[in-house]
């Protein structure tokens, strides 16, 4: 599977000099010219490793990186920061705030692919399968599957699943999922919530697995105990 990459660089040089080079190499490339547009990517499609420059417009790349860390969608999204600040303090800011590694400006574009593919390569030994009975998904592929066949999720139908999934026998209120999924800055309503319980309850009754997500009346929603499995 392709990995997808996300560059996130103002500087629309060395944007598009990275977006040439990792194209070449066979990746697939995402860019946004600041933090507001890689939010919305992000949102849109979960890349494998996202790529950020530290002197960024009104929010910062260390700004940014601290709001994926509180959320639960990009929590352990792998980012390699760029920046021309390179002092010892500068550093331990950038890996303190969540970044995964730090190359300074300017840099060479060969440094810095070796970095990308190793840090891709330890995120696949770390390739982790949540399951249920038959369905099986796949995080580092983005893929469901119920007896080896696929299923089509939504984004934030996929999202929920796998919170679910992570944590079995928990009962969760709407105010913690929308904190949990949409994150705790978001601005959606509560009953937002039930309407993506319904879609993906409607995609799984497809394959006969809708039971899996049960009501808790009063209190939210939780993953089925395996032992009601039916």
């Amino acid at each position: 599977m392709t990995a997808h990459i996300l560059i996130v660089e103002d500087e629309s040089g060395i944007r598009e000099l990275l977006q040439d080079a990792f194209t070449k190499q066979g990746f697939t490339v995402t860019t946004a010219r600041n933090a507001q547009a890689a939010r919305a990517s992000v949102e849109n499609d979960l890349p494998d490793l996202a790529i950020v420059d530290w002197m960024m417009p009104q929010v910062s790349g260390v700004e940014l990186i601290k709001q994926w860390r509180r959320e639960e969608r990009t929590r352990e999204l792998p980012v390699i920061m760029l920046t021309a600040r390179g002092t010892e303090e500068d550093t331990i800011t950038g890996l303190d705030a969540g970044a995964d590694d730090y190359i300074g400006k300017p840099f060479s574009t060969r440094e810095l692919m070796a970095r990308v593919n190793a840090m891709l390569r330890r995120t696949v030994d770390k390739r982790e399968v949540l399951s249920y009975g038959t369905l099986s998904v796949d995080i580092d592929a983005h893929s469901v599957t119920v007896d080896n066949a696929e299923l089509h999720l939504g984004q934030t139908e996929y999202r929920l699943l796998v919170f679910f999934l992570s944590q079995p026998n928990r009962v969760f209120s709407r105010t913690q999922l929308l904190d949990h999924v949409w994150g705790i800055n978001h601005d959606v309503e509560e009953r937002t919530i039930d309407v993506h319980i319904l879609r993906l309850r409607k995609s799984l009754r497809d394959h006969q697995m809708d039971h899996i997500i049960d009501t808790v009346r009063g209190a939210g929603y939780r993953l089925a105990p395996a032992k009601t499995a039916k």
